[in-house]
């Protein structure tokens, strides 16, 4: 499978490409893990999900997480993780009829706006943070997202928040 986005992470249109990875977040002592789904358009969160594993039901449940038609879904970019780069997620891409890509093996640029995005989301929301249960996490992750989108400025976004972002300019292109 090939790189078809070829870092282009500047996108002009709304789904057009949508990013994924996966971190791990220490919950009573054992790893669970996140996964996010973000639109390059205007780099919202439009999927995320937390499990016990790193696998393809993780990837999965985010993506059926995706509020809206996920057959406005262009093209969906990862690494070459296994999460990513199975039967499950070959199904749920060829049923919304979207396009796969996968970064260059061992190379996180090619999935540098998935990276950077972990690396707010750890600063912001993980470090320094002690979550109880796997409840917890889902439950404060849900605000986190909520708060990303909504009221947290992005300085790639002229310091709009990305539903401000999308707002005004899915309002130029219609």
């Amino acid at each position: 499978m090939a790189n078809e986005l070829n870092r282009q992470f500047q996108q002009e249109e709304h789904l057009a490409v949508v990013v994924s990875d996966l971190t791990y977040v220490r919950v009573e002592g054992k790893w669970q893990y996140v996964c996010l789904l973000v639109d390059l358009f205007h780099r919202e969160i439009i999927g995320h999900s937390a499990g016990a594993h790193k696998d393809a039901q993780l990837v999965h449940q985010t993506i059926a997480s995706v509020q809206g038609n996920l057959n406005n879904i262009q093209m969906f970019h990862t690494d070459r993780g296994n999460e990513f780069k199975n039967k499950l997620i070959d199904e749920a891409l060829t049923a919304f009829q979207i396009k796969r890509s996968l970064s260059l093996k061992g190379c996180p640029y090619d999935n540098a706006v998935a990276e950077a995005t972990f690396k707010i989301f750890k600063t912001e929301f993980i470090r320094n943070r002690h979550f109880e249960s796997l409840e917890q996490l889902k439950l404060e992750l849900d605000d986190y997202v909520h708060w990303f989108n909504h009221i947290r400025i992005h300085g790639t976004l002229g310091y709009l928040t990305p539903v401000e972002y999308k707002s005004i300019h899915l309002k130029k292109v219609v």
